[in-house]
């Protein structure tokens, strides 16, 4: 995944999962990318990516605090499970790869187990 498959990525995920009410591009460039999908004002995810260091940041916050995320640091995965966003998990499960479309199919379940927007 680089920024330009992220972006087309994002643009078609926020027309498609319709609890997104906004897309903000936050920064752009040829090698980099921040945005946010709004759920609401406080409840949003977070997507960053940076070809030059191979880095990708996708994260669900709420009211300023990290509910989930996955990580991607020099082309190696780890997770912040829901349960425990603080911990880094290094498993199997969390060094996996995923797509944005996984990811925010991950949010959808923490926010319907957390009877979030």
């Amino acid at each position: 995944m680089n920024v330009r498959q992220l972006f087309g990525n994002l643009r078609q995920e926020a027309q498609t999962r319709s609890y997104f009410c906004r897309l903000e591009l936050i920064a752009q460039s040829t090698h980099l990318l921040k945005a946010r999908l709004y759920v609401t004002a406080t409840l949003f995810v977070q997507v960053y990516r940076n070809d030059q260091y191979n880095t990708t940041n996708l994260v669900l916050l709420y009211e300023g605090q990290r509910l989930y995320a996955r990580d991607q640091l020099d082309g190696v995965w780890h997770r912040h499970p829901a349960g425990n966003p603080q911990q880094h998990d290094h498993s199997v499960e969390g060094q996996r790869a995923v797509s944005l479309a996984e990811f925010l199919t991950e949010v959808e379940i923490i926010l319907a187990a957390r009877d979030l927007p």
